[in-house]
């Protein structure tokens, strides 16, 4: 169950991705931005503390103390305020859940992983680099291929999707939230067999 959180140290970070700024906001890329939104939006918290280079707000989730982030950053530098607040709160990198965009799945598509590549994602290749670790979870949301291989892969993830594919993401980003829920209370392997 998310909750306004209260007491205890931070066991978890919930790391949003997209890129600050108001010509990103509705773009394919921040769909993790969107997540954080709606995550604000189911437990009544606002992310409106700066730090770490992050609006970050805690929540209790799936029985932990999460410190959830949205990065401040260009998407491609959001390993640095990864590594602060982990730093910061001595978080291992097996307890920050990452949230993102993924071209590689069909708009409407959840996966969660509990580590690995990057897969082309440069906002997750500089966590990788910044926590020196691939072995963080992750929930990809799928936001679709580029139409055909010769599209420029920014032109894509930087484009809006349709207003039946907002549709449906919507819905794909709070279930989303669940699978990070369960994440956090149950592990990766029991958010997988529930959501992938």
């Amino acid at each position: 169950m998310f909750l306004k959180k209260k007491g205890g140290a931070v066991e978890w970070l919930v790391v949003c991705l997209g890129n600050p700024g108001i010509q990103y906001s509705s773009t394919r890329h921040n769909v993790g931005f969107h997540a954080a939104d709606a995550l604000e939006e189911r437990c009544g918290v606002r992310l409106n503390r700066l730090k770490f280079q992050a609006l970050t707000g805690e929540v209790r989730l799936g029985g932990s103390r999460v410190l959830v982030l949205k990065p401040q950053t260009m998407m491609n530098r959001s390993g640095q305020a990864v590594q602060q607040a982990a730093a910061f709160y001595k978080i291992p990198p097996e307890r920050v859940l990452v949230i993102f965009d993924d071209i590689s799945l069909p708009v409407g598509k959840l996966r969660v992983r509990p580590g690995g590549s990057a897969g082309g994602h440069n906002g997750v290749k500089n966590i990788i680099a910044c926590l020196g670790s691939d072995g963080f979870p992750r929930v990809k949301i799928g936001v679709g291929e580029k139409p055909n291989p010769d599209y420029d892969l920014a032109a894509w993830v930087l484009g809006r999707p349709t207003a039946a594919e907002w549709k449906t993401l919507e819905e794909t980003i709070r279930r989303g939230l669940d699978a990070a829920e369960c994440v956090i209370s149950e592990g990766c392997a029991a958010a997988m067999s529930r959501f992938n």
